[in-house]
């Protein structure tokens, strides 16, 4: 629920000013290449990953990776 409200509220990219949106993106993440909705500035191109991103489904896939 966390994540969805992250969508909602209205980002700032710190460095642009600019409103972050919605947008697809790739992601390379332990040699797997990911693409994921994440909020982006239009911008600088910044991509900013949540904390339930970070701390929860990213540390669940580490895990799973390096136990096989």
């Amino acid at each position: 629920m966390k994540e969805e409200n992250e969508r909602d509220m209205p980002w700032i990219c710190d460095k642009c000013k600019e409103k972050l949106v919605l947008c697809k993106v790739k992601a390379n993440y332990l040699g797997g290449n990911f693409e994921v909705e994440l909020m982006k500035c239009p911008q600088c191109h910044n991509v900013f990953v949540g904390e339930d991103l970070a701390l929860g489904k990213m540390l669940m896939v580490e895990k799973e990776l390096e136990d096989k």
